[in-house]
């Protein structure tokens, strides 16, 4: 048997200059944090039956592997090469739907595995650009490369993302001490709703294509300012920080009507009033986690926010990426 822990991750600047539509003209950049939630992922090899079995929010018994509905288990085998006589089973602190990364969570928790596997020990850049071929050119989805690399670096993390897709990954430079206070003022809350991002994607995607203005203007912004929050928090000027994640919301929400709606816009003017410098609706928007930075009221934010039914999801910040924790695996071919 093998085990495979990979984390969850928050978008702190950049998000969407990711997408190909984008990085391809312009060159990407991303700042991103991996959190201690994690998705967990065994695998085994049982030797009674050569059946393909996968569980996770349903459970798909087959005997080839071209009947597998779960899209990107299937594209995982196919691609190691493994075509029968395999268990998947997959848990997670963090349901689907939620603008935390789950889709690509699962893929490079998946191929890790699958390596470990195959006893093929590959790189963290190799592994983050399978999970991006798979997703982007294998599959079609309307992702960019942002959560694969970072599920597989975990960290406080950059992204530079060229022109022609090559991305150059390195650690943000942030003090311990600056981490610690960004942790400790930046709360998350579930919202409850739950939604699929590939509507909003897609009409990113199709506008930064068609390089309508407002888009592209706003997609310029969010860039800048993702690469102006780098400098904030490398420098140790949190405030800062906050401030330009109220910019970053406000540009955000200009790329599509379905980033936002009345209730997250209610939800932003009350952690505002209640003295946070900036809040933000992960993902692609739409719905998830409601992220907010504020440098004080802390109890009065929290019981706001659970006096309108929602959940805050405690955590920490992951410095590991995607590891294998158990391999009890002998090869039985």
């Amino acid at each position: 048997m093998i085990i495979t822990r990979t984390p969850f991750r928050i978008t702190l600047g950049g998000g969407g200059t990711d997408l190909p539509a984008y990085y391809s003209q312009y060159g990407g950049f991303v700042l991103s944090v991996a959190i201690n939630k994690y998705m967990y992922i065994s695998l085994n090899r049982p030797i009674v039956d050569d059946l393909i079995r996968l569980k996770y929010t349903i459970s798909e018994t087959v005997e080839k592997l071209s009947e597998l509905k779960h899209d990107i288990a299937r594209e995982a085998l196919k691609f190691i090469g493994i075509f029968k006589a395999i268990e998947i089973v997959s848990m997670a602190d963090i349901p689907a739907g939620t603008g935390l990364a789950s889709s690509s969570v699962y893929t490079v928790g998946l191929l890790n595995g699958l390596h470990a596997m195959k006893r093929d020990y590959i790189s963290l850049q190799k592994l983050a650009e399978e999970a991006c071929d798979l997703e982007m050119n294998k599959l079609g989805k309307p992702v960019g490369k942002q959560d694969q690399y970072i599920a597989t670096y975990g960290g406080l993390t950059v992204l530079d993302i060229q022109k022609d897709a090559t991305v150059h990954v390195r650690p943000a430079n942030v003090s311990t001490n600056v981490a610690d206070d960004l942790q400790r003022n930046m709360m998350i809350f579930f919202t409850g709703v739950t939604r699929n991002s590939d509507t909003i994607l897609l009409e990113q995607s199709s506008k930064t294509e068609a390089k309508d203005p407002a888009v592209t203007e706003s997609m310029h912004a969010i860039k800048e300012i993702g690469q102006k929050s780098l400098g904030a928090l490398e420098s140790g000027n949190l405030t800062e920080f906050g401030n330009l994640m109220d910019e970053h919301w406000q540009h955000k929400k200009k790329i599509s009507t379905k980033m936002s709606n009345p209730q997250f816009d209610d939800l932003y003017n009350t952690v505002k009033n209640l003295g946070a410098l900036g809040a933000k609706i992960s993902g692609a928007g739409g719905g998830g986690f409601f992220t907010v930075y504020s440098e004080s009221n802390h109890s009065e934010i929290r019981k706001s926010m659970m006096e309108k039914g929602l959940r805050e999801l405690r955590y920490r910040f992951d410095y590991e990426g995607t590891k294998v924790l158990v391999n009890l695996f002998n090869n039985q071919g």
